[in-house]
C-alpha cells in the first residue's frame, strides 16, 4: 500500500497513494489506522483524493477508523473524495456518520476546532 504520512501534535494525516481501496488494501489500512491510535493519535485525516474506487471493504476500514477515533474521543476526517466514493457513502446512508470536507486544510481545522471544543469542555466539568 503506497502512502505518505505527515504526523503532528494533534492528528496524522494519511494520504493514500493508491487509485483503489479494496479487499487487497483494507487490512493493511486497518492495521495503519490501529497502529496509529495506538500511538495516541486520537485525531486521523484519511486524504482520498487519489482514490477513484472504494467497495464495501474499502468502506469497512473507513468505519473502523471512525470508530477508533470516536472511542478516543477524537475526530476521524475523510477528504478528496471522488465523485464514486461520495456515491458509495451516500447509497450506505453514512455521511451523517462520517466526518467528510472537501481539502485537507478544511480537516486540518476541523481538528483543531475539536480540540478546542473538547478542551472547553473539560474546563466546564472541573
Amino acid at each position: 500500500m503506497k502512502f505518505t504520512l505527515d504526523k503532528q501534535e494533534k492528528y496524522v494525516l494519511i494520504q493514500l497513494h493508491e487509485s483503489k481501496l479494496d479487499a487487497t488494501l483494507t487490512p493493511l489500512l486497518k492495521t495503519e489506522l490501529v497502529t496509529f491510535n495506538a500511538e495516541g493519535y486520537k485525531n486521523i485525516i484519511l486524504d482520498l483524493s487519489e482514490t477513484k474506487y472504494m467497495d464495501s471493504s474499502g468502506l469497512s476500514a473507513v468505519l473502523t477508523g471512525n470508530r477508533l477515533c470516536k472511542e478516543s474521543e477524537g475526530l476521524f476526517v475523510l477528504t478528496g473524495l471522488s465523485d464514486h466514493v461520495q456515491k458509495l457513502i451516500k447509497i450506505s446512508q453514512l455521511e451523517s456518520v462520517l466526518h467528510i470536507l472537501p481539502t485537507t486544510p478544511e480537516a486540518v481545522d476541523a481538528v483543531f476546532f475539536h480540540e478546542l471544543e473538547s478542551e472547553f469542555g473539560k474546563e466546564e466539568t472541573e
